[in-house]
């Protein structure tokens, strides 16, 4: 089975008014990503406490890749979000 199932993007189009629309595997990785981030960032906003680099190391490989995927994920959370409003506003029109 495809990552990007037909099934979910037909269902962006055609959900009932009201309706959540479906997430495909991507957006679900990337919406974790995310959380991931905010809690990290909040961390070190709060108590100037870094999770991922107490984790992984500080400025480590392992550290970067995971700075990376969380920017990466931010990007593709700009594009998830405007989707999502384009097919709730069709929903409505």
């Amino acid at each position: 089975m495809a990552l990007n199932d037909t099934r979910t993007a037909t269902s962006l189009r055609s959900s009932p008014v009201g309706a959540p629309a479906s997430l495909n595997t991507i957006d679900w990785i990337a919406l974790l990503l995310m959380i991931v981030g905010g809690i990290n960032w909040g961390l070190v906003g709060a108590f100037g406490f870094d999770l991922v680099a107490a984790i992984f190391g500080p400025m480590s490989t392992a550290s970067r890749i995971v700075y990376t995927l969380v920017g990466l994920a931010a990007l593709y959370g700009i594009v998830l979000a405007l989707r999502l409003g384009r097919s709730s506003s069709a929903r409505v029109a």
